[in-house]
């Protein structure tokens, strides 16, 4: 034991519990001076995230000083700033939790390098994943582009049990740190911030209630019904993992509890979390999903890029004249998420029916999304475009219409976010108004559009291009 301090760097991994890295430098025997940078790296995050990051700050500082620590708070560059720390407090060490994203890894790699040679032993630990995107491999030692057999590759592997909270040591002094009023991160928001900061589920104590509620009265229902978007069938646990508020491990071992109980969705559900592992299985050995067409042959494709287009403006405004589309839009322009089945429909309409790239609407959602990731948002928008691994096939082109009548009959979920077609609308539906900018000039008294696009017509050209490009 040494009276050094250890620096825990937090990020997106912002929970005491279930959290390796934490348990590691408290198990060392020092004082702990846990740090959270606003770095480089988050620097170029989108405004709903920003905003919902800065919730979560918040949260685990309240939860930090509850015993007896606290979060210390610096911008600028990570290097720099953890230079400074040790400086200032002499400390050991710094530990973290990995991130995966080309940004991050980057970032890290140069900070453990200069850290190490400066005589600062750096540790990097797993968590924010079951399994380390490195150690899953086909029989052939490469990595899968297919999810099926991925799933039927780790369904059976042994995963971490759960950590508990551990004790922590404060320092004999603390250094200074910033205010998160400071910083201002929900500036990016505007006048929506306040609407939308209301719909969150914020901080580790939250994330533990939701998931214990979906397991006590949702998970049995999840494999049926998570398709319908006015259910609220599925776990809502998206924005606490993307910062880490509770860890993959605590949802895969409750739904391994769920099925061995026999619940009927929990093996679905299994799968699930699952699928964001496949996500950052891709991002981690191909990481231009990110950024270009994971199929290099879908580099030709023909669709518009000019994210300006009036077409494209509708669509972001959700004014399209297709309700199931406007309904999600608008869901998330209130909310921060979008159920998952309406994520497929705005994403199939717009690379589809609009013919739109989707680059346009993978960076959209990444301003809008409360709970955006960058895997799982890359991934999902190339496998619904059909440019990605394991896609969709082109031809499997949603049409919003059929799909209301299936997954929303009553049309629950349309009454909830558009408020033009109903008589009396909904406060959901009326917060639209006031969370979308000044200047589109809408409001309440407007009519709803006409489709701005005929939805066959737009599959027909849709395939026709699909079927100029395989030629």
């Amino acid at each position: 034991m040494s009276h050094r301090p250890i620096i825990v760097w937090f990020r997106r991994d912002l929970r005491l519990s279930d959290h390796p890295a934490l348990t590691a430098a408290a198990q060392a025997g020092a004082p702990i001076i846990p740090v959270f940078i606003w770095d480089e790296v988050a620097d170029q995050i989108g405004a709903a995230p920003c905003m919902r990051w800065g919730q979560s700050i918040a949260a685990l500082d309240r939860d930090l000083r509850a015993i007896g620590s606290a979060l210390i708070l610096r911008r600028g560059s990570a290097l720099a700033v953890l230079r400074d720390l040790v400086q200032q407090t002499g400390a050991q060490a710094v530990y973290w939790s990995r991130l995966y994203d080309p940004q991050a890894v980057a970032r890290d790699t140069e900070v453990k390098a200069a850290l190490k040679a400066e005589g600062v032993d750096c540790s990097s630990f797993a968590g924010h994943l079951l399994f380390e995107p490195w150690t899953v491999k086909t029989k052939e030692g490469g990595y899968y582009r297919v999810y099926s057999p991925m799933w039927r590759a780790v369904k059976s592997l042994p995963v971490e049990g759960c950590l508990p909270q551990p004790t922590l040591t404060a320092p004999d002094q603390w250094p200074a740190s910033d205010r998160l009023d400071d910083w201002q991160l929900d500036r990016p928001m505007r006048r929506g911030g306040p609407i939308v900061a209301a719909h969150q589920c914020v901080g580790e104590a939250a994330a533990q209630a939701r998931l214990a509620r979906f397991l006590e009265t949702r998970i049995d229902s999840y494999k049926a019904r998570r398709d319908y978007p006015a259910d609220h069938v599925t776990s809502g646990l998206s924005e606490n993992l993307t910062y880490g508020e509770i860890a993959p491990l605590a949802l895969w071992h409750a739904g391994q509890m769920a099925l061995e109980a026999g619940s009927p969705g929990a093996e679905h559900f299994l799968k699930e979390v699952v699928w964001r592992e496949f996500a950052y299985h891709l991002m981690w050995h191909t990481p231009h999903i990110l950024t270009r067409n994971w199929r290099e042959e879908w580099d030709a494709f023909p669709w518009n890029t000019d994210e300006n287009h009036p077409d494209v403006l509708a669509w972001k405004q959700g004014r399209t004249g297709e309700p199931f589309v406007d309904a999600a839009m608008r869901e998330m322009w209130v909310t921060g998420t979008m159920h998952n089945r309406a994520r497929m429909i705005v994403a199939s309409y717009l690379t589809k029916h609009l013919m739109t790239h989707w680059r346009i609407g993978m960076e959209w959602f990444a301003d809008c999304l409360t709970d955006w990731d960058p895997a799982a948002n890359a991934m999902g928008w190339q496998w619904t475009a059909g440019s990605g691994p394991d896609a969709a096939p082109y031809f499997r082109i949603f049409n919003p219409e059929t799909q209301i009548d299936t997954y929303d009959p009553d049309r629950l979920y349309l009454r909830k976010w558009i408020a033009e077609r109903y008589g009396t609308p909904s406060d959901t539906a009326l917060s639209y108004f006031e969370a979308v900018p000044l200047s589109w000039g809408l409001s309440k008294q407007i009519q709803y559009p006409k489709p701005i696009v005929s939805l066959s017509e737009g599959r027909a050209k849709a395939l026709a291009a699909y079927e100029a490009r395989t030629k």
